[in-house]
């Protein structure tokens, strides 16, 4: 068997092993999901139509502020989604079964793959799932062309594999799942910085420069741009931008991470 069909097959092995664990251990995912669709509901009903005043002319009230909070809300899905791959890669660090792992006939690095592929898939689902609970209080974006869904699919997807690897890098480096947890908090925080809830014009401005210069708000820029025909301007380039410099640092940082440490 070439070595490219190995990787793919003992990749594919990888994944069917942590979908497995997903549904058999929901809670951890059921947990990180439940932020998003609580702030959601929270911003919606609460402080709706207090927040829409600081949206252009304010008019739009509470649906207005659905469609503003919505895109931001998705991109934050995929940062809380990729918490729980920090811990399962942690885990499996520390619980022996990578020291199993290496003592067997198998693709080195189809372990992190399936990781993240599994990682990946779960951020989607979870992104429908919150993009459903949208919908159903009133999120519509009419004005979206074929092509601009997809290409706001392909940002979400591109997101989550960037954050995904990240996430994969900081469970290597913790000692313990309560470790990996709390070191891959800024995933949820830093949307909390950025322009998903407000706008960043209406920030302080010593406080602006934290909210640009981060992946989410490009991101949530750009997503918002192509659901709802925003200007998007040069947060395109700049989404896409971090979302390719985090894959690679984040994989690089993980694979060598995952090869200097042979006593686990």
């Amino acid at each position: 068997m070439s070595n490219l069909a190995l990787a793919v097959r003992d990749s594919s092995t990888m994944l069917r092993r942590n979908l497995l664990h997903a549904r058999r251990y929901p809670s951890l995912t059921l947990n990180l999901l439940l932020t998003p669709v609580m702030l959601l509901l929270l911003f919606v009903y609460i402080f709706g139509d207090v927040m829409s005043a600081g949206l252009g002319d304010g008019a739009g009230g509470r649906s207005a502020y659905i469609a503003y909070i919505v895109p931001g809300l998705l991109l934050m899905t995929i940062g809380s989604t990729t918490i729980g791959t920090a811990v399962s890669v942690s885990m499996d660090m520390n619980e022996g079964i990578i020291a199993r792992f290496r003592t067997m006939a198998i693709h080195r690095g189809s372990v992190l793959v399936g990781h993240v592929i599994g990682s990946v898939l779960q951020s989607v689902a979870s992104v429908i799932l919150v993009g459903a609970v949208g919908v159903a209080i009133g999120f519509r974006s009419t004005d979206a062309t074929a092509l601009e869904w997809l290409a706001a699919f392909g940002l979400l997807v591109l997101f989550a594999l960037a954050l995904t690897w990240i996430a994969v890098g900081m469970g290597l480096i913790s000692p313990n799942a309560e470790a990996a947890s709390n070191n891959a908090l800024p995933l949820i925080l830093l949307p909390l910085l950025s322009s998903a809830f407000v706008p960043v014009d209406g920030m302080p401005g010593w406080f602006r420069p934290i909210a640009e210069y981060q992946p989410f708000t490009p991101a949530i820029e750009t997503l918002r741009g192509l659901l709802l025909g925003t200007e998007i301007g040069h947060n395109g380039l700049l989404a896409v931008a971090w979302c390719v410099g985090l894959a690679v640092l984040g994989y690089f940082w993980a694979t060598a991470k995952f090869q200097q440490d042979p006593k686990r």
